[in-house]
C-alpha cells in the first residue's frame, strides 16, 4: 500500500480545514441572515449552534478520515463490518462534492471578476443603478461568466496538481494569512466610517423585539442551519484532511480550532458589512445583492473607495478559492483511492468534467433562464444548492454521525478511541446519550424544516 500524503504542519492542517469551511456563506451570507433575524441575539444563538451540532460532527468526519486513511469514496469500506452497506454513503459523498463544485466554481469567478473590475477601476464614476447594472451584465454574459469559471477551476486544480505540501498546502497557507490580515484592516477601516456605531450596535446589541416579530423558532432555526451549513460538514470534505494528520493530536481539539477560525472570519465579517450599511444608509438584511450590488455602491462613495473595494474582493476571491481548493483535493482523491490515478492524470480529467458540469449553472442565468425548476424565479444554481444545503449536507452528516455511535456500524467505543488518540481536548464519554438520541434528532428537524421553507 503506497504511504498517504501528510501536510507538512499543523498549521497547515487547520488553516487549510478553515479555509474550507470558510468560504461565502461566512461573509456572503452570515451577515444579511444576522441582519435579518435580530443581530446580536441571532449571533448568541449561532455560536451555541456551533458547538453543539457543528464540533461533534466535525470530529467524526475526522475520525472516520483518520481511521481509514482514505476520502469519502472509500473510507466506510475500511471501517464497516463484513456484509455492511455504509459504503453507499461513498457514492453520495462523491457526487456531494461535484454538484457544489458545479455551482461554486461559477460564484468564485463572480467574485475574481469583481477583483479585477474594482483594480481597473469599471466602478469609477457610475451611479448607483449604474453598479447594479454591472451584475446584471455579468449574469447575463454566459462567455464572460464561462471564462471566470474556466480561470477559476483551473487555476485552483493546478495548485492540487502540485502535490499536498507543495501545492495545496503552501497556498492555501499563503491565502488564508492574507486573507485574516485583509479582513482585519477592512474592519478597522468601517468601524472608523461614521455612524458606524449605529451598525454595531444593530449587529452586536440583542434585539429581543425583532426577534419576537420574525418568530423565535425562525430565528432559532435560521441560527441552527447557518451553523450546520457553514462547517460544510456531511460530504466528507473535512474528512479528507483527517485522512491526511497523524496521531499526535486529539481530534475535538482540532475541530474546535478550526470552528473558532471559520467563526471568527464570520464575526468580523460582520464588524466590515453592517458599520459600512449602517454609515451609507443600507438595509444589511437585503440578501445576496448586497455583495454585488450594495457593497460596490458604499465603496464608490468612500474616500479611497477603489483601494478599500479592490482589498475586499480580493479577500473575498481567496475565501471563495480556498474552499475551492480543498473540495477539489477531495474530488482528486476520489481518483487516487478509487483507480489509483496520479495527481497530474487526476486533476487532468477533473478540469475538463467540472467545466463541462458547471456549464449548466453558468447558462442558468442566460441562456437556460426559462427553466425554474424550484418554481417561479429560481435557477439551476437554486436547485444545485437545494440538493447540497438540504439534502445532501444534513443526510450525510446523519449517516457519519450514526456509522459512528451506533453498534450497527463503527461503534462508539471505536470512534471514542480514534477521536481521543493524541494529546489535547477530550471528547467525554457522558455525550454518548447526546449523540446518540438528540443530535440525530436535531439534524432531522434541520432537513424536514429545510423543506417546509423551501415547500411550504
Amino acid at each position: 500500500m503506497e504511504k498517504r500524503e501528510r501536510f507538512a504542519s499543523r498549521l497547515g492542517f487547520i488553516l487549510i480545514s478553515a479555509g474550507c469551511s470558510i468560504g461565502l456563506g461566512d461573509v456572503w451570507r452570515f451577515p444579511y441572515i444576522a441582519g435579518q433575524y435580530g443581530g446580536g441575539i441571532f449571533v448568541i444563538i449561532y455560536l451555541v449552534f456551533i458547538f453543539l451540532l457543528g464540533l461533534p460532527i466535525m470530529s467524526m468526519e475526522l475520525a472516520v478520515g483518520r481511521a481509514s486513511q482514505k476520502s469519502i469514496a472509500t473510507s466506510f469500506n475500511v471501517l464497516q463490518k463484513k456484509g455492511q452497506k455504509w459504503h453507499w454513503m461513498g457514492y453520495a459523498g462523491i457526487a456531494g462534492n461535484y454538484i457544489l463544485m458545479m455551482f461554486y466554481t461559477t460564484i468564485a469567478g463572480w467574485m475574481l471578476a469583481y477583483f479585477y473590475k474594482m483594480l481597473t477601476g469599471q466602478f469609477v464614476g457610475r451611479n448607483s443603478e449604474q453598479v447594479g447594472q454591472v451584475f446584471a451584465e455579468l449574469t447575463a454574459n454566459p462567455v464572460e461568466m464561462t471564462i471566470w469559471m474556466v480561470i477559476t477551476t483551473v487555476f485552483c486544480f493546478g495548485v492540487c496538481s502540485l502535490g499536498l505540501q507543495k501545492g495545496v498546502e503552501k497556498v492555501t497557507k499563503i491565502m488564508m494569512v492574507l486573507l485574516l490580515a485583509i479582513i482585519v484592516l477592512l474592519a478597522v477601516k468601517s468601524m472608523t466610517l461614521p455612524k458606524a456605531s449605529a451598525g454595531l450596535n444593530f449587529y452586536l446589541k440583542p434585539d429581543l423585539a425583532r426577534m419576537r416579530e420574525i418568530g423565535i423558532w425562525e430565528t432559532i432555526f435560521a441560527a441552527m442551519s447557518q451553523a450546520f451549513f457553514t462547517l460544510s460538514l456531511g460530504i466528507g470534505s473535512m474528512a479528507i484532511f483527517g485522512s491526511y494528520i497523524g496521531k499526535d493530536r486529539r481530534l475535538l481539539g482540532e475541530s474546535l480550532n478550526i470552528a473558532s477560525l471559520d467563526t471568527g472570519i464570520s464575526l468580523i465579517a460582520g464588524l466590515i458589512i453592517f458599520p459600512a450599511c449602517f454609515s451609507f444608509g443600507v438595509d444589511p438584511g437585503q440578501g445576496p445583492g448586497l455583495v454585488f450590488v450594495t457593497l460596490p455602491n458604499i465603496f464608490n462613495s468612500m474616500a479611497g473607495g477603489r483601494i478599500w473595494g479592490t482589498l475586499f474582493f480580493i479577500f473575498m476571491t481567496f475565501a471563495a478559492f480556498s474552499t475551492v481548493i480543498a473540495v477539489f483535493e477531495n474530488i482528486m482523491s476520489f481518483g487516487m483511492d478509487l483507480w489509483g490515478w496520479s495527481r497530474k492524470k487526476a486533476s487532468i480529467i477533473n478540469i475538463f468534467l467540472l467545466i463541462l458540469l458547471s456549464m449548466p449553472c453558468v447558462l442558468g442565468f442566460n441562456v437556460l433562464s426559462g427553466i425554474q425548476p424550484l418554481g417561479e424565479g429560481t435557477g439551476i444554481l437554486d436547485l444545485e444548492d437545494f440538493i447540497i444545503s438540504y439534502n445532501l449536507l444534513p443526510i450525510g452528516s446523519l449517516i457519519y454521525l450514526l456509522f459512528c455511535v451506533t453498534r450497527y456500524g463503527w461503534g462508539f467505543e471505536n470512534f471514542m478511541k480514534e477521536v481521543n488518540e493524541g494529546e489535547g481536548l477530550k471528547m467525554p464519554r457522558f455525550l454518548k446519550g447526546y449523540l446518540t438520541w438528540v443530535l440525530p434528532a436535531i439534524i432531522i428537524v434541520v432537513l424536514i424544516q429545510g423543506y417546509i421553507n423551501v415547500f411550504g
